[in-house]
């Protein structure tokens, strides 16, 4: 069965932005998560990018065609671990370009330098960030089926720009993302499931978000019915366990100076609830003439209580 992750992220794969600084925003990102970096015997740099998903594999290699006109090359490799999937490694081969490439692609600063950040030219504008965090979230990011709990983390290495992607993040509305930490990985995640739902829109995951809402709105109703389930039965439980302490003071009291000794109005209620010991107090109330509210009927039975309380320590009930 596929995952809700792969099934968002197969949906992302086929989002091609229009203009170049979104196409170099988004295959930034996906750099960013999963590039490595390979400097030859011949002092040569090449660079690498790693996936396990076959079609984020092949929007890298497009992309790559698009921002940089570069020829690339794919390199499929299965693993022997447990889950002996494919790996695919998509390869820019060293060129005298390559410094340039890393540069505008935000992996290196202008003195040569790994950048700690995310370059300042892929959050001026909202699609860049939209693009930006596209990648991201393709590179290193999974989602919950909605089904489950509602949890999106996306995975990095280093607290500065983990700190830097949060910042982004939390540019967009109803959005707060948070940082947790896992052996020696930086946590960036979402639990709300709204914040999930506008994180899912803000990157075009919009059959994801659809699936995502109708899942959510199905949850919500089936809370809802629930709880009134349980407010019911909880109520219902009440008025049975009240009753039964109404029927047990009544008890006393006949055995014990009988109910014609009780004034009329609490004789009367008295003799309803022996006779209908199952409805609520509103509903007594409604059975005597004329009609009594619940907390009428509530007061005689308090009345009736005390009687009981008095029978009980040995008293003369007055």
């Amino acid at each position: 069965m596929v995952s809700f992750s792969a099934q968002t992220k197969n949906e992302l794969a086929r989002i091609f932005p229009k203009r170049r600084c979104c196409q170099l925003a988004e295959l930034a990102a996906l750099t960013r998560m999963d590039g490595t970096i390979n400097i030859s015997r011949e002092h040569k740099i090449g660079l690498q990018v790693t996936t396990e998903n076959p079609a984020v594999a092949r929007k890298i290699f497009r992309l790559t065609k698009m921002v940089f006109q570069l020829n690339t090359e794919i390199r499929v490799q299965r693993r022997q671990t447990l889950k002996k999937n494919n790996v695919y490694n998509i390869r820019l081969i060293a060129n005298p370009r390559m410094g340039e490439i890393l540069r505008e692609l935000g992996i290196l600063d202008d003195q040569g330098l790994i950048m700690p950040g995310i370059k300042k030219s892929f959050m001026k504008t909202k699609c860049c960030r939209q693009s930006y965090l596209r990648g991201v979230f393709l590179g290193a990011g999974s989602v919950n089926r909605p089904e489950g709990n509602y949890h999106l983390e996306i995975i990095t290495s280093n607290l500065q720009y983990t700190e830097a992607l949060v910042a982004l993040m939390n540019r967009f509305a109803g959005i707060q993302a948070k940082i947790s930490s896992r052996k020696d990985w930086q946590i960036v995640y979402l639990k709300g499931s709204e914040q999930i739902a506008t994180f899912l829109g803000s990157i075009g995951a919009h059959q994801a978000l659809l699936n995502f809402e109708n899942v959510r709105i199905v949850k919500g109703m089936r809370n809802q019915v629930n709880r009134l389930v349980n407010c019911e039965t909880a109520n219902l439980s009440k008025t049975v366990d009240a009753s039964l302490k109404q029927i047990e003071n009544i008890r006393l009291i006949e055995d014990s100076i009988g109910l014609n000794k009780l004034p009329s109005r609490l004789k009367m209620i008295a003799q309803l609830r022996l006779q209908n010991p199952d409805i609520s107090l509103k509903e007594l109330g409604k059975m005597i003439h004329p009609p009594v509210g619940k907390s009428g009927v509530n007061h005689r039975m308090r009345k009736i209580e005390e009687i009981a309380d008095k029978i009980k320590n040995g008293e003369k009930p007055t």
